[in-house]
């Protein structure tokens, strides 16, 4: 019986019990208005390996799921944000990424359809507004975000509501400052202050106690993951220091595996801890690897998006992908809309092996509809896996921002 099998068949069997575990969780927290999670299947587990609170790629999900998020944001917003009804969708600032547009377009015909005014906006001033073109052919409209007193005003329009998809990397220190409006994801949750650690050690808490839960081996959904503080890429002794944290790691592994009759041998991805886009991420097989780091693999290491240093890594499990069989490897990424599956699709890439980093330059986004993913156990319908983990994910998100003590502005 394959992994997502024994899941399905342990989330058929405890169904109540999963759900009331979920709504238990719950209790008392804020959902970010949406969230994605890169998701791997190894055939003896399934996890997340990334958590992305700013997502772009909205414009991959399908017709049917399309329709699907427009019902889950009206949902979302008229019980968090019922007063909103204008509202800004701030972007990044990547005026010449077509994609990226058109990710930008969906999103907001997802708003407006979920029957909101919305107008595009990056958070600056400028002579505007402009227009930019989407991949697909489309024009978006975009506007200054001008700062108008404590509030925010878009050449005459006043937003009740700021919905992110800049991941805030860089601060925006003076533009955020003073600003009082509802904003959803909050700004503190910004690549420039998060840590992948600290969503990694909520979700793997939860886990251990969602597979106890409903009678699996918590090994099933964990990614163990463990911080290298004081990261120096240019510095010799500090990538010995590394090397020897890989060894211990990946030795720490084996008996799991030893202890489950899993044949292939563990392995790493050494990541930087804050930052998005595959950028600063590396694969091991052993210490040996990041001793022998080229000039090139070096450079990746250096810096982030936008070139800011990295100064602190975590030292994660590496999990196999690859849900085709065909000689393309490919990963699923799901998008919530607050606590609910709202779309995904499948990165493939031909050129990579299961255990490399898929999100990088010669992906290919292929269609994947959260219906593909539903399959009946003993005649009963039931969630996907991959919609339980993510489910996993939002929650960890909304637990990670309350220990930050994240302030969700307007949010009820």
């Amino acid at each position: 019986m394959s992994i997502q099998d024994k899941i399905h068949q342990a989330l058929v069997e405890n169904q109540e019990r999963a759900l009331q575990w979920f709504r238990d969780q719950s209790s008392g927290l804020s959902w970010t208005v949406y969230s994605s999670f890169d998701i791997r299947n190894s055939g003896y587990k399934v996890a997340p390996v990334d958590a992305n609170i700013f997502p772009a790629g909205f414009n991959n999900i399908c017709g049917q799921d399309f329709d699907h998020a427009v019902e889950l944001m009206g949902s979302f917003l008229k019980q968090h944000y019922s007063g909103a009804k204008c509202i800004a969708l701030i972007t990044e600032e990547h005026t010449n990424n077509a994609f990226y547009w058109q990710n930008v377009w969906t999103l907001s015909e997802i708003i407006r359809n979920a029957g909101k005014e919305v107008r595009v906006a990056l958070p600056k001033a400028f002579e505007g507004p402009i227009e930019v073109q989407t991949s697909g052919g489309q024009k978006v409209e975009v506007f200054p975000a001008e700062r108008k007193e404590s509030g925010l005003s878009l050449t005459g329009f006043q937003p009740d509501l700021v919905i992110s998809n800049n991941d805030f990397s860089e601060e925006y220190g003076e533009w955020i400052s003073g600003l009082d409006l509802a904003f959803t994801p909050p700004h503190a949750l910004g690549w420039h202050r998060r840590k992948k650690s600290s969503f990694f050690t909520q979700y793997n808490q939860l886990a251990t106690e969602f597979s106890e839960a409903i009678g699996l081996d918590p090994f099933v959904f964990r990614v163990e993951t463990k911080i290298f503080d004081q990261f120096d890429i240019g510095d010799e002794s500090n990538r010995q220091q590394l090397a020897g944290s890989v060894d211990q790691f990946i030795a720490d592994l084996q008996p799991e595996f030893d202890q489950r009759g899993i044949d292939s041998k563990p392995f790493v991805f050494v990541k930087n801890n804050s930052g998005t886009y595959g950028l600063g991420i590396l694969q091991a097989d052993g210490g040996d690897e990041v001793l022998s780091w080229n000039n090139k693999s070096r450079k990746k290491m250096k810096a982030s998006k936008g070139g800011k240093g990295i100064q602190q890594v975590i030292i994660q499990e590496g999990i196999p992908t690859d849900m085709t069989g065909n000689g393309e490897t490919s990963e699923p990424v799901i998008y919530m809309i607050g606590s609910e599956p709202a779309g995904g699709f499948l990165r493939t890439h031909s050129a990579k092996g299961p255990t490399e980093n898929l999100n990088s330059p010669g992906a290919i986004y292929k269609r994947l509809c959260l219906s593909d993913l539903t399959i009946a156990w003993e005649g009963k319908p039931l969630e996907s896996v991959y919609g339980w983990v993510a489910r996993m994910g939002a929650l960890a998100i909304a637990k990670e921002a309350a220990a930050a003590g994240v302030d969700f502005n307007g949010y009820s």
